[in-house]
């Protein structure tokens, strides 16, 4: 489709010394303006498969463009147009909110006037804007976890890459959080989500696909998957039929 953010077509990715490929021919599809979520448990092959989309892994086989770009190829320029939030908090606990932003901002190239204005408008966005001038290691799980999304935000990336972004955030922190990405979303910013609480990925994600040890499991519109496999409620009850109730570490 020409509207194809991300195209992967049967990739796969194997690491030295393990018999199982990480990722295992598999081809998906993010067009522009969807919130996809990248769903499956540990060791699924979701980290490899992100790593591989921001060019930072080579597949073995297959091909990945993103931005109507070979990753391969363009893996340079692809990446000032994303922005990734991971799970872990990338920020610098010393420094205040507004000049770990500051630093960011300059980092992908913006003007100090740009980043200035942005820093306010997502900092008040976010009701972090009276916090502004605190140090990040005083904050909160929720205030980091905004403040972490904010950072990835702040060169205006046409793709968003978000990693358990509501990871330890409270219910007022977690509502915020998904219903600017739905804002965003609807403002044709591509949102790649993955994450653990699937109760949020039924409410906000246009399309996901599940994957299970680097194999793809199923994809689909939520609510077209579930009627796909009766006697699932839920995404939760799905994803346990699917990919089993085995304990993954």
């Amino acid at each position: 489709m020409s509207n194809a953010i991300v195209q992967i077509d049967n990739v796969t990715k194997r690491y030295r010394g393990l018999q199982q490929p990480a990722v295992s021919q598999l081809s998906l599809q993010i067009t522009e303006g969807s919130v996809f979520g990248l769903l499956g448990p540990n060791g699924a092959g979701k980290s490899t498969l992100v790593m591989m989309m921001c060019g930072l892994l080579r597949p073995d086989a297959g091909s990945i463009s993103v931005l109507g770009q070979s990753v391969s190829n363009n893996g340079d320029d692809i990446r000032k147009h994303i922005g990734v939030a991971p799970q872990e908090i990338a920020l610098f606990p010393t420094l205040t909110a507004y000049e770990n932003l500051f630093y960011f901002g300059r980092m992908y190239g913006l003007d100090s006037a740009i980043i200035k204005d942005r820093i306010e408008y997502y900092l008040r966005t976010f009701d972090l804007l009276e916090k502004g001038r605190r140090r990040v290691q005083t904050f909160s799980g929720g205030m980091k976890r905004r403040l972490n999304l904010i950072a990835a935000l702040l060169h205006h990336p046409k793709l968003i890459i978000l990693d358990e972004p509501t990871s330890g955030v409270d219910v007022q922190s977690r509502n915020m959080i998904l219903d600017f990405l739905t804002q965003l979303a609807s403002q044709k910013t591509t949102i790649i989500y993955s994450s653990h609480f699937l109760a949020e990925a039924e409410r906000i994600c246009t399309h996901l696909a599940i994957l299970d040890l680097g194999k793809m499991v199923v994809q689909g519109a939520p609510k077209w998957v579930l009627e796909k496999n009766p006697g699932s409620h839920d995404l939760e009850q799905l994803f346990i039929k699917l990919t089993g109730k085995n304990i993954r570490d």
